[in-house]
């Protein structure tokens, strides 16, 4: 086991909303600004999953746990299948990180760093000492809401006056190409020498999904989000997983074309993101939610067996409830908490996608059963 203690010095750090609300603390990480939309996320553990997720690229990530970096980062250089074990991607995704303490000292076997040391080496500001809490309270509240993030250079003061300002013309990254940003530029090639070959678009693939793939016996090409149609069906998949991601669905303008074409021609499996995208594409609706799922305990309810699932969620986007009649899919699954659509599937093919994680990373694994069944319907074409 490395240990190495935090050598960061104090720094004065705000965090500062859109509406012009600040709040003040010790900076951490790399000293600069930064940023994105301010939201906040439940989970009690997984803080390098969670910051590695491309699917929070654009965002500033409160975490509501108080205590965070207490067992501080591992190494990237660990592997399985060729790709991190301990991550969800090659790099810290999010914009920003504000917590409320930050463990100095972690202690865990396959410690190599603390989370300052790793905030700074990907040159991503953290603020500490907040009640984050409140911000959590204030955000239920008004719905998330862009912020800017900065982080002094020691002995720098704070020009709070210019944050404010600042605050109020930030651009919203919703509106830009998020899932450009996250997905990959080539194809790449994962082989198990299984019997089945998959394409899967990336969107801002999570690893972990990429793994329960390839357990499975799986072969996955993960192609870039904009792929044609032709280009896929080139590669004679047996089916195709449309991955989770950032961002607003409806920007994914030729990911949704090109599922249009192909969606009934191979078993299809998509998670988060892709449950929007694949609604989108069969002529339903997406909605931004009022502060999203970001948590590990989200109830996901099964409308046909009545059974629920405790779930792992990323998302600030859902399918409307209203889109049904006009689409070959139905509804699946529903959150038990606020009834917003957690899954659906195709009334007569074997497409399917759900809106949480069940390849987990952080949180719980009840639902990888649901990689099962997508083996099952390569199994069956």
């Amino acid at each position: 086991m490395v240990q190495q203690l935090n050598s960061c010095k104090s720094k004065k750090a705000a965090l500062v909303l859109e509406d012009g609300t600040f709040y003040l603390g010790k900076g951490f990480g790399a000293a600069r600004k930064a940023t994105g939309e301010v939201v906040f996320s439940t989970s009690m553990v997984g803080y390098p999953e969670a910051l590695t997720d491309p699917s929070y690229k654009g965002q500033l990530l409160a975490l509501t746990y108080p205590l965070v970096g207490n067992y501080g980062v591992p190494p990237y250089c660990d592997l399985n299948f060729g790709i991190p074990l301990y991550f969800e991607s090659d790099r810290i995704q999010t914009s920003g990180l504000i917590i409320h303490e930050l463990c100095t000292d972690p202690f865990h076997w396959a410690s190599t760093r603390t989370l300052d040391q790793w905030l700074r080496d990907e040159n991503i500001p953290g603020i500490s000492g907040i009640d984050t809490r409140a911000l959590t309270k204030k955000l239920r509240t008004h719905g998330v809401m862009l912020g800017i993030l900065q982080v002094c250079e020691e002995g720098e003061d704070l020009n709070l006056e210019s944050l404010i300002k600042e605050a109020k013309a930030i651009p919203d990254p919703n509106q830009t190409d998020l899932v450009s940003a996250v997905s990959v530029k080539e194809p790449v090639h994962y082989a198990v020498s299984g019997k089945y070959n998959v394409v899967l678009i990336d969107c801002g693939v999570k690893y972990n999904i990429i793994r329960n793939l390839l357990n499975r016996g799986i072969n996955v090409t993960r192609v870039p989000h904009d792929l044609s149609a032709k280009e896929i069906l080139d590669y004679r998949p047996a089916g195709i997983f449309l991955s989770n991601g950032p961002g607003d669905p409806k920007k994914c303008t030729a990911t949704i074309e090109t599922i249009k074409e192909i969606v009934e021609q191979k078993p299809l499996m998509g998670i988060c993101l892709g449950a929007q995208i694949l609604a989108l594409a069969v002529g339903g609706d997406t909605y931004k939610l009022k502060y999203g799922h970001r948590s590990q305990n989200q109830p996901a309810l099964d409308l046909f067996t009545n059974r629920c699932y405790i779930t792992t969620q990323n998302h600030g986007y859902a399918i409307t409830n209203e889109c049904f009649s006009r689409t070959p899919l139905e509804a699946w699954f529903v959150n038990a908490n606020d009834k917003t659509i957690e899954g659906v599937r195709h009334k007569s093919k074997p497409v399917f996608a759900v809106q949480w994680h069940p390849e987990a990373s952080p949180g719980p694994y009840d639902t990888e059963f649901l990689f099962d069944m997508f083996l099952k319907n390569l199994e069956a074409a």
